[in-house]
């Protein structure tokens, strides 16, 4: 039987509602680690013509986002976090070099945050990475990667600040 979005959705939902912490977000993780072995599930969602961001699944009771992305060539992104939220980023196909970072200066309205890189490591297909309330990251691709990703709330929405490495 073929997997759906719908299905993940309601299983995390479940999960997050009886754990919204990170131990449940852990739990989810491994859940999508789950799904993304499924090459079915991953075609299903993933496709060539899906844009770089595509909202698949918003839970309305939770606020949680299941979104596609399909980034094609190189791209880096600047340290970031997910303001009061979580996401969980899990790799569908190509690899993403993912750098976490230290906190030196607190990031506000009028103020670009300072960080420091504390650790690089790669998220290859099938592979899923929790990044809690205030984890600062920075995602590398050096071609073209396809991701399913889960946002504690959908990022479109949230005010966040910017963080510089030094």
């Amino acid at each position: 039987m073929a997997r759906s979005i719908e299905q993940f959705g309601a299983a995390a939902h479940d999960i997050l509602k009886a754990q919204p912490n990170p131990a449940g977000r852990n739990k989810v993780c491994a859940l999508l680690e789950e799904y993304l072995q499924d090459p079915s599930f991953v075609s299903a969602y993933i496709k060539e013509e899906t844009p770089e961001r595509q909202v698949l699944y918003e839970d309305r009771e939770l606020g949680f986002c299941v979104l596609a992305h399909h980034y094609r060539g190189a791209k880096e992104s600047a340290p970031h976090d997910h303001g009061q939220y979580w996401a969980i980023y899990g790799q569908a196909r190509g690899e993403t070099e993912m750098s976490d970072f230290d906190l030196l200066e607190a990031a506000g309205p009028d103020k670009t945050g300072k960080v420091r890189k504390a650790r690089t490591y790669k998220l290859l297909p099938g592979m899923a990475h929790v990044y809690n309330e205030g984890d600062l990251h920075a995602p590398k691709r050096v071609d073209s990667t396809m991701l399913i990703r889960i946002e504690g709330r959908n990022m479109d929405k949230v005010t966040r600040y910017k963080f510089q490495a030094v």
